[in-house]
């Protein structure tokens, strides 16, 4: 499943937040930390936390 860009951008307001956000939740569930959605075992742990972003399943600051 592909979240579209333009969706993910109207959470971020910015490309670079966008990606730092993703990167940092990535590396948290690769850390073992538990998803708030779920997912196939398959998906990738990106595609994951871009979903969680995108579905407004996670609570961040962006400053």
């Amino acid at each position: 499943m592909h979240t579209p860009i333009e969706e993910l951008l109207k959470k971020t307001n910015s490309l670079f937040k966008l990606v730092n956000l993703a990167s940092r939740r990535t590396a948290q569930l690769h850390e073992g930390k538990k998803s708030v959605i779920e997912h196939k075992q398959s998906e990738k742990l990106s595609s994951v936390a871009l979903r969680e972003i995108a579905g407004g399943s996670l609570e961040f600051k962006i400053e």
